[in-house]
């Protein structure tokens, strides 16, 4: 089973850049976005061959996830059910016979951590929302969580540590996450591999320098991780400031 998972910065510009190519050269079991900046109407994507769910931000031009799916789910819910997080289109849980999967954009904690606060109680009550799913079957999450956890996941660790997105308190609540009974499968299959980064500034050339920072993950329930048989992450895809990454399951 392929998994795939990309933030496309907006799919309407992502498909001028080759999104529907990429969509239709993965044929992926299930394919889920993030940063649709999309409203209902807004585009006439439509794969053929899969289920489409999408969750819009009430901000237009904002925020937003989709999820495509060969499989049709035996259930699907949009957001965490939590008036204070619902607005932003960022969640979408997918229920299957065998797992859970839950796609995610998580909030950015913005220029000088200003919307931090906020952070910090969106992580706890996602934590708590992935863990009353898997007290009932395993769980896939998956999607940009704004969050390098490591120094091995950012090319400028010294730099970076009042950053968003590598401050300290954002780091330990990733931390915190997989303790409570995640795996990093990417991290987990790779565990020393330098410049592995799923996001670059498109300022300085970055992405030409590699001057990257891995902010987008499969997450698997660590008794699911037996049937990962890999974890990728396709730098080598255009389109949008972040590149696609996947994740293959023994079926």
């Amino acid at each position: 089973m392929l998994l795939t998972s990309w933030n496309v910065n907006g799919l309407r510009a992502c498909r001028t850049h080759g999104f529907d190519e990429f969509f239709t050269a993965q044929n992926s079991d299930i394919f889920c976005i993030q940063e649709s900046k999309l409203q209902a109407g807004q585009t006439d994507f439509a794969p053929e061959g899969y289920y489409a769910f999408w969750n819009y931000a009430e901000k237009k031009g904002y925020s937003g996830t989709a999820v495509f799916t060969k499989a049709e789910p035996l259930a699907v819910t949009y957001g965490l059910g939590i008036e204070e997080h619902d607005h932003e289109g960022r969640v979408i849980t997918l229920e299957f016979a065998d797992f859970f999967f839950i796609c995610v954009y998580t909030p950015n904690s913005q220029d000088e951590l200003k919307r931090l606060a906020y952070r910090m109680k969106w992580e706890d009550d996602f934590r708590a929302y992935l863990l009353k799913l898997d007290a009932q079957k395993p769980v896939i999450v998956t999607g940009d969580m704004n969050v390098a956890h490591e120094e091995i996941d950012i090319k400028n660790p010294d730099t970076n540590h009042m950053s968003a997105g590598f401050s300290d308190e954002e780091r330990a609540k990733m931390t915190e996450l997989l303790a409570s009974g995640f795996t990093d499968t990417f991290r987990k299959r790779n565990p020393d591999l330098v410049g592995a980064y799923s996001w670059w500034s498109y300022r300085f050339k970055a992405r030409e320098r590699n001057t990257g920072w891995r902010i987008d993950y499969f997450l698997v329930s660590d008794r699911l991780y037996e049937k990962v048989t890999d974890a990728g992450i396709r730098s080598d895809v255009f389109g949008s400031d972040h590149c696609p990454i996947t994740l293959t399951l023994a079926e």
